[in-house]
C-alpha cells in the first residue's frame, strides 16, 4: 500500500525552498528600495562634486591677484599663457559646477570637469600623494555621471517636456 505522506527529505527540501524564496522577495524589496532612493544620490553625487570645484573657483576670484601668480609661477597649463589660463580655469570652476549642480547640461557639465580635473594634475606637478587621491576621486565621480547621467532630480528633466526634441 502506497501513502501520499512526504518524506523527511522532501519536507526539508520544501523549507529550503521556502526560505531562498523569503530571502529572494527580501532582496528584492531593498533593491526596490535603493533603486528609489537612486535620484536622491545622484543629486548628492552631483552637488558635492560641484560644491569642489565652485569653491576653488570663489578662491581664485577671492584673490586674482594670488590666482594670476600662481598660474605665472606654480602651474604650467599646456597650450595657454599663465593669464588666459587663469581666467579660463576660473571660469570653467565657477560656470560648469553651476550647470551640474542644476542639472543643466548634466553630462557636458560633468564631461569639461572631468577634463579640466585632468588638466589640473597634469598643470600641477608639485601635488602630494592625498590631492591626487582626491583628484581621482573627483575623477572617477565625474566619470560616472558623464556615464551613468545625472539623474532625475535635473533641470533638464523639468526642461525636457517644454521643448520639443527630435526622434
Amino acid at each position: 500500500m502506497m501513502t501520499s505522506m512526504a518524506t523527511p527529505t522532501m519536507a526539508a527540501a520544501g523549507a529550503r525552498r521556502s526560505l531562498v524564496a523569503r530571502v529572494a522577495g527580501l532582496y528584492a524589496n531593498a533593491a526596490d528600495l535603493l533603486q528609489s532612493a537612486s535620484p536622491l544620490a545622484d543629486l548628492a553625487l552631483r552637488l558635492y562634486v560641484a560644491y569642489v570645484f565652485w569653491v576653488s573657483g570663489l578662491a581664485k576670484v577671492q584673490s586674482w591677484q594670488t590666482t594670476l601668480q600662481l598660474f605665472e609661477y606654480e602651474y604650467s597649463v599646456p597650450l595657454l599663457p599663465p593669464a588666459p589660463a587663469a581666467y579660463a580655469g576660473t571660469f570653467t570652476e565657477l560656470f560648469f559646477p553651476a550647470l551640474l549642480a542644476l542639472g543643466l547640461g548634466g553630462r557636458l557639465a560633468a564631461a569639461v570637469l572631468f577634463v579640466f580635473n585632468i588638466i589640473a594634475v597634469i598643470s600641477y606637478p608639485d601635488l602630494n600623494a592625498a590631492g591626487l587621491v582626491q583628484h581621482k576621486v573627483w575623477g572617477l565621480m565625474l566619470l560616472v555621471l558623464v556615464l551613468h547621467g545625472p539623474g532625475a532630480l535635473t533641470c533638464d528633466r523639468l526642461l525636457r517636456g517644454r521643448f520639443p526634441t527630435r526622434t
